[in-house]
């Protein structure tokens, strides 16, 4: 059972669209993590017994919720030796096998638990090495550790050679596998679906293979049938027009990295009958191609492949995320975490770079990261904003994000389902968070 607490004089920033804030709040947690009451200082008393946290001219916002991550690294570039095809299908074997478990899960553990101290109580993984953060999900249910809401995918379902084969996928290669392959993992526990529905950046093997259709509309509508059969979202890695049609005709529900789009892109993802919830939604990540385009190949270590497409994906991305803003498409934020540079205590980086190169307004994309994934990922009535009857799930913050959300690398406390994590700290990379920087 959880220690009741308020948090009294804060400014609270709800995460709706406008930006509004709420100053003088008082925010009054119970023993059993929901927030039994929100409103100003004078009007609410806090209980008796209570622990009182002064928050006066601090601002609270609601958990970040990253719907695009990845938990088996930790960001930091991998060396060349281990990119090559051989090394990537020995590193698997690994991984898949006895000894990888255990290395897997503690990675797992130590990354979500990162992710929660810079402020992200919920996570959707979208591509997991095999079961382990359902694993990581069930321990922390379990109160085992504390660490953010999980939503894992399990693997990620591909075609044979296709984008993430063989580390994080299970393939298929016609409709009734790729059927099939939904069902084992939603046997094992999984909360999400991911497909790989076209190539990719960072394993092309030729330049414009990024982006490239991988999968039929065919089994990318088996896909969805099965999961939605189940109430499960599913998300498609999507990084062309006509990847992301056959995707959003099949039923896919988030779009993820995206690309420019044509008329039938957008009625579709504004009215989606095949998808779980009548409408999809573009969840960009452009950490995951801004740092591969603008830092020099000397420093990344990327080879020419890798940086060209990166190059065409970010301008796809750019133009996607320009299309869904003139056209009121409901955007998210996931921040593709593990990939290179792209580390799990920087989710503030992307909210940076959604604001500075996305053409976002800041209280749009706090929007994206808490009101708008909360609805996109079916979860509203549990988290998303600061409201009585929702999960304690906040941050509080020294300085104000929509002025700039570099205040979320340091926040001052989290709260957890209610639970507090108090001076939250994070191992950094000095050497990556100064490249960063430079962007």
């Amino acid at each position: 059972m959880n220690s009741p607490f308020a948090v009294v004089g804060a400014t609270i920033l709800t995460g709706d669209r406008e930006g509004t804030s709420l100053p003088d709040q008082t925010v009054v947690v119970d023993d059993g993590g929901t927030i039994s009451a929100v409103g100003s200082r004078a009007d609410i008393a806090v209980p008796a017994g209570y622990r009182r946290i002064d928050a006066t001219g601090r601002f609270l916002t609601p958990g970040l919720i990253n719907a695009h991550a990845h938990l088996f690294a930790d960001g930091k570039p991998l060396p060349s030796i281990l990119t090559s095809e051989g090394a990537e299908k020995a590193v698997a074997v690994f991984m898949h096998g006895p000894l990888g478990r255990p290395l897997l899960d503690a990675r797992t553990k130590k990354n979500v638990v990162t992710q929660l101290h810079s402020g992200v109580t919920t996570i959707r993984s979208l591509g997991d090495a095999r079961y382990e953060v359902v694993r990581a999900r069930d321990k922390i249910d379990a109160g085992r550790y504390l660490g953010p809401r999980l939503l894992p995918s399990g693997p990620l379902l591909a075609v044979s050679g296709g984008h993430g084969a063989p580390q994080i996928a299970l393939l298929s290669d016609d409709p009734w596998a790729a059927r099939r392959n939904v069902r084992i993992n939603l046997r094992k526990g999984v909360s999400a679906i991911k497909i790989a529905a076209t190539g990719g950046v960072t394993d092309a093997r030729t330049i414009g293979e990024a982006g490239r259709p991988q999968m039929t509309e065919e089994e990318m509508t088996a896909i969805c049938e099965e999961a939605h059969n189940a109430g499960v979202v599913v998300a498609a890695h999507a990084q062309s027009a006509e990847g992301i049609a056959a995707c959003l005709r099949a039923g896919v529900d988030t779009i993820e990295h995206g690309a420019g789009m044509t008329d039938e892109i957008i009625g579709l993802f504004k009215d989606n009958p095949r998808s779980l919830h009548g409408s999809s939604a573009l969840v960009p990540t452009l950490q995951a191609c801004l740092p591969l385009v603008k830092l020099d190949r000397s420093v990344t270590g990327v080879d020419e492949i890798v940086k060209a497409n990166a190059e065409m994906i970010l301008d796809e991305m750019l133009h996607g995320i320009a299309d869904a803003l003139a056209n009121d498409i409901t955007i998210g934020m996931g921040t593709d975490s593990a990939l290179t540079y792209v580390t799990h205590y920087n989710t503030w980086r992307e909210l940076d770079f959604l604001t500075r190169h996305g053409g976002m307004t800041p209280a749009h994309v706090l929007h994206a990261a808490t009101q708008g994934n909360a609805r996109i990922l079916g979860i509203p009535q549990t988290t998303g904003t600061i409201a009585a009857g929702l999960s304690a799930d906040m941050v509080l913050l020294d300085a104000d994000p929509l002025a700039g959300f570099r205040a979320f690398d340091r926040p001052v406390l989290v709260s957890a389902r209610g639970v507090l994590i108090e001076n939250p700290s994070v191992r950094r990379f000095p050497a990556i968070d100064a490249l960063l920087d430079e962007l």
